[in-house]
């Protein structure tokens, strides 16, 4: 228990402050639940394994093992891996309407902080949920998204180039603007 608890505090400065944009998460303490942590402090990393599941704010993670690097300005890096049968995933609250949430899942999840991107990767799934009925869907083998500049690239799997696309979107319509 002590050595839980000494690890959360070794960890509250480190998350993905920004995925998907909930400004008020960058300031809450990350929680880290796992079967094993190693901390290495010179090597600013982290090692996570067995049922791992991380909260900041928002921001819900899980994953079957996982790897946080801190580089030296103080960027995060953080990368999940799910199982097949329990890929790993990630819900977070988007900025603006209290009930619009973003929902990934996929084989690896990935987030680099200093570009404030996710990567999914995998038969990865990405929605844009809304009092929790979806929006939008994304489904390919890769999924990108940069919450900066709020852009989405999903790529297929790299196969036979006679074979079907496999990307997927599904986007709900927007409201158009009025100008008068």
């Amino acid at each position: 228990m002590i050595r839980i608890l000494s690890i959360l505090i070794l960890l509250l400065p480190i998350w993905v402050g920004n995925a998907f944009a909930n400004k008020s998460d960058q300031d809450k303490p990350l929680i880290v639940n796992a079967d094993q942590v190693d901390v290495d402090d010179v090597k600013q990393s982290y090692q996570l394994s067995g049922d791992v599941l991380l909260i900041k704010g928002s921001m819900i993670a899980k994953g079957d093992k996982g790897t946080i690097l801190v580089d030296p300005q103080g960027y995060q890096n953080i990368d999940l891996k799910g199982r097949l049968e329990a890929p790993a995933s990630m819900r977070q609250r988007r900025e603006g309407l209290a009930d619009e949430f973003m929902q990934g899942v996929g084989k690896d999840v990935f987030y680099d902080d200093k570009k404030e991107q996710i990567i999914l990767t995998g038969h990865a799934t990405i929605k844009r949920l809304l009092n929790m009925q979806m929006l939008d869907q994304l489904q390919g083998w890769q999924i990108e998204y940069e919450d900066i500049k709020e852009s989405y690239k999903v790529r297929p799997q790299k196969v036979d180039a006679k074979a079907q696309p496999q990307s997927r979107a599904i986007l709900a319509p927007r409201k158009k603007a009025v100008l008068n």
